[in-house]
């Protein structure tokens, strides 16, 4: 499952612009990918679309679950359905009609159009790992809050809340993993002028792709893992501290 993985690394490094023998050690495809403006303008793009619709997705996502763990309507099962109903849809019915709604509504297609459409499908993500959070706490603790004079958002923010971060934290990480890997969706409803780093890799297919890709790929795999290594860190810290 990893050889992919240490090939695409391996190659990164590799002398010859052709991904089938390698050549030699060299740094120039890092070197070129530095100076490539289009490349990294596309990276940025893909980072503050993930980043954004990621954020508005934990705010839809965890308001959304906890009122559905709240009510008792006998259409409380539809209205589960249908909240997690872009998951089912295949990508290419939901960027088609995605498109024609941004059409009728006469938005500009581009960024904003890209971070509605990636909030449509990451909120279901999020909703579905803070639903199941909920539905395994003990709802004593809400109520031993409101007992003791806390109103219902003093009680969310400080007991329900905290409880349900994780999940939050787990589904977004997840939703931001799904927008940086997302293209079919993208096309239909990105602009002529804008580009994200996987409709970039996805175009220069048809004029050859330079390990360019495999150095970016590189640089945002150790960046990744940089990022579970100081989380792992903190984490056995804050156990530590609290034993």
């Amino acid at each position: 499952m990893y050889l992919p993985i240490a090939v695409v690394i391996v190659f990164s490094f590799n002398e010859s612009k052709l991904p089938v023998r390698f050549t030699g050690f060299s740094l120039k495809w890092y070197q070129e990918l530095i100076h490539d403006d289009a490349m990294i303008e596309a990276l940025g793009n893909s980072l503050f679309l993930g980043v954004v619709s990621c954020l508005v997705s934990a705010v839809i996502g965890t308001l959304g679950a906890v009122g559905l763990s709240r009510i008792h309507w006998k259409t409380k099962g539809i209205l589960e359905y249908i909240s997690i109903l872009p998951l089912m849809i295949p990508e290419i019915i939901l960027g088609m009609v995605l498109m024609a709604f941004f059409y009728m509504m006469n938005l500009p297609f581009g960024m904003l159009t890209l971070l509605i459409g990636h909030t449509v499908f990451c909120v279901p993500y999020i909703l579905m790992e803070v639903k199941a959070r909920l539905a395994g706490m003990d709802p004593s603790l809400e109520e031993a809050a409101r007992d003791l004079g806390a109103g219902p958002f003093r009680a969310f923010w400080d007991i329900i809340l905290p409880l349900i971060m994780p999940a939050v934290l787990s589904g977004s990480l997840l939703a931001f993993a799904m927008s940086m890997d997302d293209v079919v969706i993208s096309i239909f409803i990105n602009g002529p002028r804008l580009a994200t780093l996987p409709i970039k890799v996805y175009t220069q297919i048809k004029t050859g792709v330079t390990p360019e890709v495999n150095a970016l790929c590189t640089i945002m795999l150790v960046f990744t893992l940089l990022i579970l290594l100081v989380y792992n860190l903190i984490g056995k810290l804050t156990k530590h501290r609290t034993k």
